[in-house]
């Protein structure tokens, strides 16, 4: 499935593709990179850009960083999160802090939300 998406934001998508986080580049490359589904990195989903998206299961996948715990950060993830819920995307949210400290605990969240065994913990 294809969604529409502002076409002003493609550079910044390829830009934040380039420079990833640490945390974004650690469940990447050490977990999602190896499921059996295609992951995309940064996709352009309307006027926003997520930060991993699995289309064939319609999920969203955002790891926020300490700006995110503020009221105003939040309202604005808030909204976005039912923007997209309104076109079938359900978005799972995580912290930087549960990647560093829980990095299983997130991946066995991630394969429970996919529908997918454990055997990709490995």
């Amino acid at each position: 499935m294809s969604y529409k998406y502002d076409k002003k934001l493609v550079h910044n998508a390829q830009e934040l593709r380039k420079n990833m986080t640490p945390e974004e580049r650690h469940l990447w490359y050490d977990f999602l990179k190896k499921l059996p589904l295609t992951v995309n990195r940064q996709k352009n989903i309307g006027s926003y850009i997520v930060d991993f998206f699995i289309a064939s299961k319609r999920i969203a996948i955002e790891i926020d960083g300490a700006g995110h715990g503020e009221e105003i950060q939040f309202q604005k993830d808030k909204q976005r999160d039912e923007e997209l819920y309104k076109i079938g995307i359900t978005v799972l949210r995580y912290q930087n802090n549960e990647i560093n400290k829980n990095f299983n605990g997130v991946c066995r969240d991630i394969l429970n939300k996919l529908s997918l065994s454990e055997e990709y913990l490995k």
